[in-house]
């Protein structure tokens, strides 16, 4: 065999006939149109707007009062920072207290309860693959 003339073995195959396409037909429905609505826009000035008859206008309470908020001013600067009241703020710190406090002592309480039941988990897992296994492990000897 000449090593020059031929790569490998080939495979010769016939060339392919591709089909044309089959005709499609076009669509009968045309594409949908719609009438949009319009309508002209009407200049109202604003000074003579007015609510609907037979309610009285409600005043809205939008901003806080000046006994709500306190104002802070942070030493060596321009800036005033609002602060709440003593009530939103006692309420806040109270709840994040006892957030934290709940978090840690469901912490230690799980990893105590892992403590004391991954013994016990391990020892019946054990028992549980010596039944299945037909106790054909070999118990590793200690010490």
């Amino acid at each position: 065999m000449a090593y020059g003339t031929q790569l490998g073995p080939s495979i010769n195959l016939p060339p392919q006939i591709i089909p044309k396409a089959p005709p499609i037909p076009r669509p009968i429905l045309d594409a949908p149109s719609a009438d949009l609505p319009s309508f002209t826009p009407m200049l109202v000035p604003a000074g003579a707007l007015r609510g609907p008859t037979g309610r009285e206008e409600e005043e809205e309470d939008n901003e806080p009062t000046a006994k709500e908020v306190q104002r802070v001013n942070v030493p060596f600067t321009d800036i005033t920072v609002p602060v709440p009241q003593e009530e939103i703020m006692v309420t806040a710190a109270t709840t994040a207290f006892i957030s934290v406090a709940a978090t840690l002592t469901a912490t230690s309480l799980f990893k105590h309860c892992v403590k004391v039941f991954k013994p016990l988990f391990m020892q019946l897992a054990k028992r549980i693959q010596k039944k299945l296994n037909g106790n054909t492990t070999k118990e590793e000897p200690t010490g």
